[in-house]
């Protein structure tokens, strides 16, 4: 199983980017799915998640700007990040809570570069 994300780059305060996360191999289902972002010298944090049937999280610092999605035919999230800012500068993981067969397993995407400038 692999995690593909992409959809990061260098945005001006009060821009917007989305983020993707395609997830890809052997895979019966996909549960939980999360954004997760690492700042320098910051611990990795979770930014948002959705789980299977559409329940949604979103970090206090984001609520309100960002907005999970997921297109469960298509192994695919989705993260809209609205009205960017500064302190919102890290790099984004995705991550996913997968079935193969009998066996649960959490996977990790490369992560993607968002750098947010005053």
């Amino acid at each position: 199983v692999q995690l593909q994300a992409s959809g990061g780059g260098l945005v001006q305060a009060g821009g917007s980017l989305r983020l993707s996360c395609t997830a890809s191999g052997s895979i019966f289902s996909i549960y939980n799915m999360g954004w997760y972002r690492q700042a320098p010298g910051k611990q990795r944090e979770l930014v948002s998640s959705s789980t299977s049937v559409g329940s949604t999280y979103y970090a206090d610092s984001v609520k309100g700007r960002f907005t999970i999605s997921r297109d469960n035919a298509k192994n695919t999230l989705y993260l809209q990040m609205n009205s960017l800012k500064p302190e919102d500068t890290a790099v984004y993981y995705c991550n996913a809570l997968i079935r193969q067969n009998n066996m649960y397993s959490t996977h990790w995407g490369q992560g993607t570069l968002v750098t947010v400038s005053s």
